[in-house]
């Protein structure tokens, strides 16, 4: 029997990979992410990371060229250079992949003003891969575009997604 998880710390800014079998659990990967800038926190509109259980509800971008801009979850067929970022500053970037957050605790991180689906909390790409390592992001788990892409490769919907504080 095999596993894989993942597990998100907000202190250390860190993103872990491991799989799970009959021998324990081994570390697959880690990588650096950065989280909301306004710290922890599931209520809609608080631009914070949600704690909790989650899973993967739904990977999206497959095959999608490295800094594929996404809008709405759809690819728009733009790649991300720092030309059209100067067109459009300030815009939250979602580029390479996305992989969909939903949360499993009801009244933490599932259903009503808290709920992670519905708040559209991913685990994508980011143009600013020069801040990873520092909550920056808006309340999603931001990762450098090359890290995400191999995070996707490796695991299913239905993956386990833990995040915490410490």
């Amino acid at each position: 029997m095999s596993d894989v998880h993942i597990d998100v710390s907000l202190a250390t800014q860190q993103l872990y990979l491991y799989r799970r079998s009959d021998e324990g659990v081994r570390l697959l990967c880690q990588f650096p992410v950065s989280t909301a800038r306004n710290g922890a926190g599931e209520l809609e509109g608080s631009f914070c990371t949600p704690r909790g259980a989650h899973r993967i509800a739904q990977k999206i971008g497959e095959d999608a060229p490295l800094f594929a801009v996404f809008k709405a979850r759809e690819a728009t067929g733009e790649i991300w250079t720092p030309q059209l970022d100067a067109a459009e500053p300030g815009r939250d970037w979602i580029l390479s992949r996305i992989l969909w957050l939903d949360g499993l605790e009801p009244g933490k991180n599932q259903g009503g003003e808290v709920d992670s689906h519905a708040r559209y909390i991913y685990i994508h790409g980011t143009n600013e891969e020069d801040k990873i390592g520092t909550p920056v992001s808006h309340g999603c788990i931001r990762m450098r575009n090359a890290d995400v892409v191999t995070l996707f490769d490796q695991v299913a919907v239905d993956t386990r997604v833990n995040i915490r504080e410490d």
